[in-house]
């Protein structure tokens, strides 16, 4: 049993009686509101992101997030960054604190790939797509962050200088990340 929904088990027959009953007696906690999981199980980086998945489905997860889910950081992010559209109503969760970056166009639809985390599809930006969206939110993360990035990206993904091209375009920071690619190479 992954995160699940109360309304998710009445689609399987089980009622809301039975999970509550299962509750009171520890062998399910709630995680969140409406939001409920197998007891005894340690806390993990991809079960935050999944709860945040659950509850904010138009979601990506994106910057100092994606850098650590793509293991391109050794920063460890207090709370999950997302990528949401320029209008779109921003969230609110009790738990996990949600730190949150307005994208539009091809910079918040290109790039997304989709990975499942205890039958959740989470939305998280490719590690190119990352790195870019790192050099063009510089101020926010801070410049020394995106430069660890893209060292790390090109450290473990060799081939990957055309696709981050296509996504520093994307994000029109090629201008900016060409110097710190010089350095590199």
């Amino acid at each position: 049993m992954g995160l699940v929904r109360p309304k998710d088990l009445e689609e399987y027959g089980v009622p809301r009686a039975q999970l509550y009953r299962l509750v009171r007696e520890g062998l399910v906690e709630k995680q969140a509101r409406g939001i409920y999981a197998l007891a005894r199980q340690a806390p993990t980086a991809e079960r935050t992101l999944a709860q945040v998945a659950k509850r904010v489905p138009a979601a990506v997860v994106c910057l100092l997030s994606a850098l650590r889910f793509h293991d391109l950081t050794t920063q460890a992010p207090r709370e999950v960054w997302i990528a949401l559209p320029e209008k779109a109503r921003r969230p609110r969760l009790d738990y996990p604190r949600l730190r949150v970056a307005r994208f539009s166009g091809a910079a918040l639809t290109a790039g997304i790939e989709v990975h499942r985390f205890e039958g959740v599809p989470i939305r998280v930006y490719s590690a190119a797509k990352t790195v870019a969206d790192c050099f063009k939110y510089r101020n926010k993360i801070g410049l020394d962050v995106a430069v660890e990035a893209l060292r790390d990206f090109s450290r473990h993904h060799r081939g990957g200088a055309t696709e981050l091209a296509r996504y520093a375009r994307i994000c029109r920071v090629t201008r900016v990340m060409q110097p710190y690619l010089d350095a590199i190479a």
